[in-house]
């Protein structure tokens, strides 16, 4: 471990441990790049660190428990506990504030979404480093994928969610912004760019001259068309006839449709101060693949939420067996403080909550298991990523977004390639390809 001494030669290093959702992991990059550009050194393993980071989530109670749990095991490792800062980030500190300082005071300093930006004035006042006068250190080597963030915030207020008041109101990144970020990591190598946002479908929707998401992946996908694009956590309004041309008009734009639905039963969306119906958002899959006949789909859903009745229920489930998803994502309602939904008549039984949730994982498998077996025989381009501990190379198609989809197995193939390969088996979400 290298310590911070005043007047040695060697940089401070920091590590970070992220927490949550592909947005948080977009933060972390952010504050690595900047402390970068201000003279520290990155290090992979927390326990060899000068200093550790903890970006934290706080979406759901259980990610707040998880978050918790990191910062006091990064508290208990023996640089920390020799005197190396410990850095509470991102969500917990912006849900939190002041209660949160009072709660870990393990932690040196606590730094909310808002203040990413001061990460490394932070540090350096917790680690009396003064790096003005240092060289930049070298960036790491690029990914074969990386996410980028096209906005922030959140205008919505679903009844049951927190990142409005985490996160605070919805506000679009410029298209130069956007731009210059997709920009670098192309430079750098990066051959799959996910586009990310609590609400990708507003993007440019706050600008003084309105813009839309349609023509922000027409000119990313334009300018850097040896580049894969692919969009995440787009709400069914998002999915407009500009943006489906896009997709339809740009090869190098991945037909992949992530869209969180939530529910199917119209009361239950309107107590969720959502929009929709099973019958509208059947009509909106009609619509996406008569546009985009080869397009994957995902959705996430809520099991047990505030009301729910068996008849509400069985119609999600009903939803479900329609097979109209290749993946579904489940999750069992959690009761938020300070979310309208946690005050709502009807809280369903945490067990039955449980239940309900397993139970419509268990029919989502059973339909779309067969719908990734019907891949057999498919030729398909594959993004190489890397190699398993066992060394088992893998990578991902257009088909599957990182970390949610499971992965393409390969038998050869370099880290940022791009290899056709024909779809011979699967099991489960997983393929494999030759």
């Amino acid at each position: 471990m290298k310590r911070c001494i005043k007047g040695a030669p060697a940089a401070p290093a920091v590590a970070f441990v992220t927490m949550g959702c592909a947005k948080n992991e977009v933060d972390t990059a952010h504050m690595r790049a900047r402390l970068l550009e201000a003279g520290f050194a990155l290090e992979d393993d927390p326990e060899r660190a000068d200093a550790v980071v903890v970006n934290t989530c706080s979406f759901i109670q259980s990610a707040t428990e998880e978050s918790i749990e990191a910062v006091f095991d990064a508290a208990g490792l023996p640089n920390v506990k020799a005197g190396a800062p410990l850095v509470v980030a991102g969500c917990m500190p912006a849900r939190y504030g002041d209660d949160l300082a009072e709660e870990l005071v393990e932690a040196r300093a606590f730094l909310p979404c808002s203040r990413e930006d001061d990460i490394a004035a932070v540090l350096a006042e917790a680690l009396g480093y003064h790096p003005e006068n240092r060289a930049p250190s070298q960036a790491a080597p690029a990914a074969p994928f990386a996410y980028v963030k096209i906005s922030d915030g959140c205008d919505r207020f679903c009844s049951y969610c927190t990142i409005p008041f985490i996160r605070g109101r919805y506000r679009s990144f410029p298209l130069a912004d956007v731009r210059a970020e997709v920009a670098a990591h192309v430079a750098a190598g990066t051959r799959e760019i996910v586009l990310i946002a609590q609400d990708t479908g507003r993007w440019g929707a706050d600008f003084d001259e309105p813009s839309s998401l349609g023509e922000l992946v027409s000119a990313l996908a334009e300018e850097f068309p040896d580049t894969w694009f692919r969009v995440m956590y787009l709400q069914p309004e998002g999915v407009t006839d500009a943006y489906l041309a896009a997709v339809a008009s740009h090869p190098n734009v991945c037909p992949y449709f992530d869209i969180p639905l939530q529910h199917v039963d119209a009361g239950i969306l309107r107590a969720m101060n959502r929009t929709g119906s099973r019958a509208e958002f059947e009509a909106l899959i009609e619509r996406i693949l008569a546009r985009v006949p080869d397009a994957t789909l995902r959705t996430t859903l809520i099991a047990g939420f505030p009301g729910e009745t068996d008849g509400q229920f069985e119609e999600l489930c009903d939803f479900v067996e329609e097979g109209l998803f290749d993946y579904v994502g489940v999750f069992a309602y959690s009761r938020e403080d300070g979310t309208r939904a946690a005050g709502l008549p009807g809280q369903v039984d945490d067990d039955e909550k449980a239940d309900r949730a397993q139970r419509l994982r268990d029919l989502a498998d059973g339909v779309c298991v067969p719908r990734i077996a019907a891949r057999v025989g498919r030729e398909m381009d594959v993004l190489v990523e890397g190699r398993e501990e066992d060394g088992q190379l893998y990578g991902r198609a257009r088909c599957q977004a990182p970390e949610v989809d499971g992965v393409t197995y390969l038998e050869r193939g370099e880290a940022g390639q791009v290899v056709r390969v024909r779809i011979v088996d699967t099991l489960l979400y997983e393929m494999e390809g030759e």
